[in-house]
């Protein structure tokens, strides 16, 4: 199975285990983690959820060849980025976590990662955009310009740094992101579960108005560069392992 469970407690942890793919979402994963994050939904007896990858890595976003299927009904993308949540989802990171891999941890509240974890968004370099909400939510979880230089540059976020700047919450050696995460989310179920519920949906819903801004402006973003012929630049030279030969943005 591509995504497994184990319950601590009040505690859901949900793993992406495609290790041979780098953990990359494809249909199935994605169904994956929609259904376990709806058993955490609707289980009054879970207060915290936990989501991970494998001990090496996180995720490395979407599966290029297969692609990763339809949004599901309750979650969107991956299952998870476009989810109305109303109990605190923890993302425990080791290793890298790009692209649409980092973007599952910004949809998280909460981000536990080890020294060894790193984060990026390699869109561009591929001639695309980030369209599974690092447009909206890296200037929501980054300061601006560190969100800006790794949205146009698809350079590296490593977990230290991240730590510093304060999206990840705590930091761990290598191998103990889920330990941490637990330690955490323990914490969160010390408090009342409706008081939780309450505080994060109060949160939410300031921030829907910019949301619906941001996806608005990143359906443009795409729109415009599934017009040109950057794209499949892109993906033709990531596949053939080449640097890409980029359009003229004058012609």
């Amino acid at each position: 199975m591509a995504v497994t469970t184990d319950r601590h407690d009040r505690v859901l942890v949900i793993r992406i285990e495609r290790p041979e793919k780098r953990n990359a979402i494809d249909e199935a994963t994605a169904r994956g983690i929609d259904d376990a994050l709806n058993r955490f939904q609707d289980d009054p007896q879970l207060w915290a959820a936990i989501l991970t990858g494998t001990p090496e890595l996180f995720c490395a976003g979407t599966d290029i060849v297969a692609g990763p299927g339809e949004p599901t009904p309750r979650g969107g993308p991956y299952g998870v980025i476009r989810r109305d949540r109303t109990k605190p989802l923890v993302a425990a990171v080791e290793g890298p976590a790009l692209g649409g891999g980092f973007e599952i941890a910004m949809a998280c509240d909460l981000v536990v990662a080890s020294t060894t974890a790193s984060f990026g968004l390699p869109e561009t370099r591929r001639g695309l955009v980030a369209n599974s909400g690092a447009l909206l939510r890296a200037m929501r979880c980054l300061p601006l310009n560190v969100a800006r230089e790794l949205l146009i540059t698809g350079t590296r976020l490593d977990g230290r740094r991240a730590h510093e700047i304060g999206f990840v919450n705590r930091l761990t050696e290598p191998g103990q992101a889920v330990e941490g995460a637990l330690g955490l989310a323990g914490e969160v179920c010390e408090s009342s579960p409706t008081a939780v519920s309450a505080t994060l949906q109060a949160l939410e819903e300031q921030w829907a108005p910019a949301e619906e801004h941001g996806w608005a402006a990143t359906g443009r973003a795409e729109h415009r560069i599934a017009a040109g012929p950057d794209k499949q630049e892109g993906l033709d030279a990531f596949a053939a392992k080449r640097a890409p030969r980029w359009s003229d943005p004058r012609t």
